[in-house]
């Protein structure tokens, strides 16, 4: 008899995580771990509170997909914690609230984040509440997020919220004028035209990143929409009177949609970004090492391996083996690359460090179990139709290309889409624009969700990207 499958641990049920189970599945016994019951197409998330009825088309429920679809195991449950040194995982269902254990060989965290910034928790419109710990203190603990029907629910009731304003000729204010704030505007206006609205930003314009002319392109659309733009101020979202920097009334709804912050309390703290044991109270000093938010990202390396901090301060990688191999990888919105320049925490990029993460565990177990050395493999990942033949070594991880791809929606006939961005603020191409650009948003969508599904399609559309 052959050696045994290992077993695969995926900890988030979405873009990332979906991706390593279905890249894994024939080579590993896989298990993922999800506290929400269905999947939700986050960048597409904006249009269902002022159109309930295109959730359906972003979500689906897990169970059917993961299981019969994929053919590996899902568990509806919140890790509460991850034992890298035994290689187990506890976890309580949301169903029943059994608390289980289970045992991994490797084990790929792909936990995503929060957007909301200046929340406690991090909680917002933009993605459901399912953590057990969030939830009594939730804006709307009624609406069980973690089941589907309870996600809709919440959407459904917003947009009753907001429909009542349009019908009363309410205003609302958006602080923050990224990719979230510039849609979630013009998706107001498009669906709500008598709402008032304004939109804030402390940078000099919007969408800071993207190119100038795309920044001028979508300034244009937002003031043929009357849409009022302040820029260079600095709102302060915890003084009640805040808005008045803004020269405006005090607006009816106020939303946050800048910045985003970290979800990972099942991590020990040795692998967080806002861990230093060498200071009194073993909180990071610098905010660059700390991260975004406060911190509470998980600390990696270029491998994609979480990196712990010694008692003296010195560096060792997390959850290795008794032969020094990494046996965990931390992939998308839930890390902390501090070796490269910030990555956009979207869906491409998250996808592509899955893809790396499944090459290192392709690549140890050959070494370990085959007891291989040099062999065929795809190289580079992004690219399987091209073999390679070569030293079994792991890859370290790079900037990839796809982080500068970012499509903004401007209602729902229009659209601009920049591509070869790259850290420097303004670089980057507008190449698509107008109603043919939102057909390409609406197809990116739909695609994805349809691989994501397990479907042929989306398989097929989404097969030579990474």
């Amino acid at each position: 008899m052959g050696v045994p499958k290992r077993k695969v641990l995926i900890v988030g049920g979405s873009f990332s995580g979906l991706f390593s189970a279905r890249d894994l599945k024939k080579q590993f016994h896989v298990t993922v771990v999800d506290a929400k019951e269905f999947f939700e197409y986050t960048p597409g998330v904006l249009r269902a509170f002022v159109k309930p009825a295109h959730f359906d088309a972003l979500s689906f429920t897990l169970q059917p997909v993961i299981e019969r679809k994929m053919g590996v195991k899902f568990i509806w449950g919140e890790v509460n914690a991850l034992d890298g040194e035994n290689r187990t995982c506890k976890y309580k269902e949301v169903r029943n609230g059994y608390e289980g254990e289970i045992s991994y060989d490797y084990c790929v965290v792909a936990a995503g984040c929060n957007f909301g910034l200046f929340d406690k928790w991090g909680e917002s419109l933009w993605f459901p509440t399912v953590w057990e710990r969030v939830r009594p203190e939730s804006k709307w603990a009624h609406c069980d997020e973690r089941y589907w029907q309870g996600r809709r629910q919440h959407i459904e009731e917003e947009y009753q919220k907001i429909k009542a304003l349009n019908e009363k000729h309410g205003s609302v204010l958006i602080v923050g004028a990224g990719f979230i704030g510039v849609e979630w505007a013009t998706e107001i206006e498009y669906f709500f035209p008598n709402i008032k609205i304004t939109l804030c930003d402390m940078l000099p314009k919007c969408l800071g990143p993207l190119p100038d002319n795309a920044k001028d392109y979508c300034q244009n659309y937002l003031d043929k929409k009357g849409i009022n733009c302040q820029y260079g101020v600095k709102f302060n979202p915890f003084d009640p009177e805040g808005y008045k920097v803004l020269g405006i009334s005090k607006p009816d709804i106020t939303y946050i949609s800048t910045g985003f912050k970290a979800s990972c309390w099942f991590m020990p703290k040795e692998v967080m970004s806002q861990y230093n044991p060498l200071e009194a109270d073993e909180m990071e000093k610098d905010v660059r090492k700390k991260g975004p938010a406060g911190g509470g990202w998980i600390r990696t390396n270029l491998y994609l391996q979480p990196v712990k901090l010694n008692k003296d301060g010195s560096k060792g990688v997390y959850g290795t083996c008794d032969k020094g191999h990494g046996r965990i990888y931390c992939v998308g919105d839930c890390n902390m690359l501090g070796d490269l320049p910030p990555i956009p925490k979207i869906s491409y990029p998250g996808e592509e460090q899955a893809a790396v993460a499944c090459r290192q565990i392709e690549t140890i177990d050959s070494i370990l179990y085959d007891k291989k050395t040099h062999g065929c493999f795809a190289w580079p990942k992004q690219w399987p139709g091209l073999p390679w033949y070569g030293a079994f070594e792991l890859q370290e991880f790079w900037w990839p290309w796809g982080s500068g791809m970012f499509a903004t929606s401007l209602g729902v006939n229009d659209a601009c889409f920049v591509i070869a961005a790259n850290p420097t603020p303004g670089s980057g191409y507008m190449v698509v624009w107008g109603y043919l650009c939102a057909w390409q948003k609406w197809f990116i969508e739909w695609s994805k969700v349809d691989q994501c599904k397990s479907n042929w399609i989306g398989h097929l559309t989404w097969f030579a990207v990474h």
